[in-house]
């Protein structure tokens, strides 16, 4: 597998002091930069790989951080995941969906993220399985993953869904398939999906979350009423494991892969962004646009509905339909790691003989816990 030229560690530690001086990072931002940092160096520790039959130290290998955000961390998270998940997917047809906050969202977006985050995932999965239940007389099952950025690492939060072709019938009795090409209308999805969002925004006003005064706040929601709120629903593949490695594209996806970065210098940095362009942005520019992209502590960027959330009623659905091979075992990491490098870590290059690993410590603490304050009990 080819290796990057460039790596975002490279630029964190070159220009991570700078932003700050510009930008004060939250405990959650700088917990992750840290982390993309120490990922895979010596300071994490290790293992040494030795041939037990000719004594070959065949490579050196640092830990991984194991950081959500890090781009040199999901490659094995994502097969893992896929593994993980093939025992749960439904042997139908799937649609893939995107579901869009609209650009005037965005600043409170910024400054409240659980909320709204929160108010996207809720809206995203009731507008999808009322509409399933209305028009299609079923319970869908769904699997839902955040993204909050575009190709130029601009702030665009939006969610990803997986959407059954078809479900459970309400009564429980059979499963009903949806047409092979078209499964909801977009436009009432999109409408249901505005009313949905704005009464959302309704009732955290209400509760006091945001600081909008009633004017900006009623201004706000005119401004959204007017808008045509647009929600994409197409048909992805017809084979289940297909369909699954297309959305494990999407659910450990950061905000940029190594492999996108072009050039990397004190003044600029050049990454690829889509359909042959390319974007140049200044290094402190390029590390406040990828910062925002960090979510919240304890945040589940991935979430079931429906069907997928339910397990009696998805082995009632799977009852209803024909029967499938049973899942391939899930590998372990050495077999995983074969499958992503074409290199086998267990057998030695020079003789074919067994490799046993030997741990390296860490030469120092990993990156530093994020610390929340506590709050303070009454008087």
């Amino acid at each position: 597998m080819h290796r990057p030229t460039f790596d975002l560690a490279d630029i964190v530690r070159e220009h991570r002091h700078a932003v700050e001086q510009v930008q004060p990072l939250s405990a959650v931002q700088a917990h992750a930069l840290s982390a993309i940092t120490l990922c895979r160096t010596a300071a994490l520790g290790g293992h040494q790989d030795v041939c037990t039959a000719c004594g070959l130290e065949v490579g050196l290998s640092y830990n991984s951080c194991r950081n959500r955000h890090c781009p040199k961390c999901q490659a094995l998270a994502q097969e893992h995941w896929i593994q993980a998940r093939a025992a749960a997917l439904l042997p139908v047809p799937h649609f893939h969906g995107v579901f869009t906050l609209p650009e005037d969202l965005r600043p409170l977006a910024r400054a409240h993220p659980c909320e709204i985050y929160e108010a996207l995932f809720r809206c995203a999965r009731t507008t999808l399985l009322a509409m399933g239940r209305s028009r299609l007389g079923v319970r869908l099952g769904l699997t839902m993953v955040l993204h909050t950025w575009t190709r130029e690492l601009a702030f665009h939060p939006h969610v990803h869904v997986l959407v059954t072709g078809g479900g459970l019938r309400l009564d429980g009795r059979a499963f009903k398939h949806a047409r092979r090409d078209y499964l909801l209308p977009v436009k009432a999805l999109a409408r249901l999906f505005q009313g949905k969002v704005m009464a959302a925004l309704r009732r955290l006003k209400a509760e006091g979350v945001f600081r909008l005064s009633d004017g900006a706040f009623g201004s706000l929601m005119a401004t959204l009423a007017r808008q045509r709120w647009v929600v994409y629903l197409k048909r992805t593949f017809h084979r289940p494991e297909d369909t699954l490695a297309y959305l494990g594209r999407y659910t450990h996806r950061v905000g940029i892969s190594n492999s996108r970065l072009l050039a990397v210098n004190d003044h600029e940095i050049r990454f690829r962004t889509k359909d042959g362009r390319t974007l140049g942005l200044p290094p402190i520019t390029f590390l406040r646009r990828f910062i925002q992209h960090i979510l919240p502590d304890g945040f589940k960027k991935i979430r079931h509905a429906g069907l997928y959330a339910s397990p009696k009623a998805l082995t009632q659905a799977k009852a209803m339909l024909p029967p499938t091979a049973d899942p391939p075992r899930k590998p372990t990491w050495q077999e995983a790691l074969h499958i992503l490098t074409g290199r086998d870590p267990r057998q030695c290059t020079a003789c074919g003989g067994e490799i046993r690993m030997e741990s390296i410590p860490a030469l120092k603490a990993g990156p530093p816990r994020i610390r929340h304050p506590r709050p303070r009990s009454p008087d």
